[in-house]
């Protein structure tokens, strides 16, 4: 009897500690996010970045000859779905790690999973300043944060004499960080924000922000949101006479920016948080542009497929670090030791407290011919 009960205890420990363990022959990543609804090509373009790296690393043969796979669940920006696809890649998929899951909402409702479970997770797409502040010990950033991009926009801003700003926001937490970064930047500046606006993102009705903005008439808005809301809100404040400055964060996404605006999408600003993906200037993009052609993604170099290809190799090096037979400890530790890690032009920290990545963020512009400019 007694041999018995060890036979079974042996056999349930090795269950329950299977997922901490890369399976034999590949790595299994996971990862919920848009591939449908309003950031489906966002979402699709994070993701096509990650299988160009995965896909030219296999063809060469992985790591320690293990293939990476990258398991995607759609939850078309849906908090409820993100959940749910959360518990289906751990408790079903028995995904090894996290990677590049999707929202500031999305990926607060589900961190507490993540960090129960003791998951390595990296490059969630979200520059949340409140999620980062919660410093999860298996959590790696790789984007800099919503606090970085709208330092950087305000301190431009205000460069040029602009210092009457508003803010349109999205209204969840997304937004709502957002406009905390700006709040946070003006006071280091003894300025306040003129007017704020907000929307319901499943409603994107946009009005009520162009009246309580537009009567400010503010020199310049800084606009947390996605690209249909903010191109229905520059299309109204420049119909009501409003010829202020417009400045977005990242997340807007240019190319899906562009598409929905046409040529009126020229002089908006937008804060980006890798490098220019068209110029070979920088060691990273030049690698990412050298890709053979059967594993350039379809969209092409665009800002979210190269933050994207960043990810899985920041990922990929973390596996190496982490030797031939990887844990879940193992990865997290190694991603740890990545200090001042030089990624080609592109550097991250995991050194410090809140393993923040990246800080990196410049300001470009759509110019008068639909083209990005620096």
């Amino acid at each position: 009897m007694i041999s018995l009960l060890k036979k079974v205890f042996v056999t349930l420990l090795l269950a329950a500690s299977a997922h901490a363990l890369a399976q034999t022959g590949v790595v299994r990543l996971g990862q919920s996010l848009p591939l449908s609804g309003p950031l489906a090509e966002l979402g699709s373009e994070y993701r096509e970045g990650m299988l160009a790296y995965f896909n030219a690393l296999n063809a060469r043969g992985g790591i320690y000859g293990r293939k990476i796979e990258l398991l995607t669940l759609d939850d078309a920006y849906v908090v409820e779905r993100t959940v749910e696809n959360t518990r289906k890649l751990l408790d079903q998929e028995d995904v090894f790690a996290l990677l590049g899951m999707f929202g500031s909402a999305n990926y607060g409702a589900v961190l507490p999973l993540i960090n129960e479970r003791a998951v390595p997770s990296l490059a969630p797409y979200t520059g949340s300043d409140e999620l980062r502040a919660q410093k999860s010990p298996t959590t790696f950033w790789l984007r800099a944060s919503y606090g970085d991009e709208t330092e950087k926009i305000v301190d431009q801003l205000t460069t040029l004499g602009i210092n009457r700003i508003a803010v349109f926001y999205q209204d969840d937490a997304f937004g709502k960080s957002g406009l905390a970064g700006v709040e946070r930047a003006l006071a280091r500046r003894n300025l306040k924000v003129v007017a704020t606006g907000a929307f319901d993102k499943a409603k994107n009705d946009v009005r009520d922000a162009v009246k309580a903005i537009g009567a400010a008439d503010p020199q310049g808005v800084v606009m947390v949101s996605t690209y249909k809301p903010t191109a229905a809100f520059v299309r109204e404040m420049r119909q009501a006479g409003k010829m202020t400055q417009f400045f977005a964060l990242s997340v807007v996404g240019y190319k899906a920016l562009q598409a929905e605006m046409g040529a009126s999408a020229a002089g908006i600003a937008i804060a980006q948080v890798v490098p220019y993906p068209w110029s070979s200037a920088v060691p990273v993009v030049r690698e990412f542009q050298s890709l053979p052609a059967e594993f350039m993604p379809k969209s092409g170099p665009t800002y979210t497929v190269l933050e994207g290809y960043i990810a899985a190799k920041v990922m990929a090096e973390g596996l190496r670090q982490a030797g031939p037979n990887p844990t879940r400890e193992k990865l997290v530790i190694a991603l740890a030791g990545l200090r001042s890690h030089d990624l080609g032009g592109f550097t991250i920290d995991y050194g410090k407290a809140g393993r923040l990545g990246s800080r990196f963020v410049e300001v470009t512009i759509v110019g008068s011919a639909g083209r990005l400019l620096r």
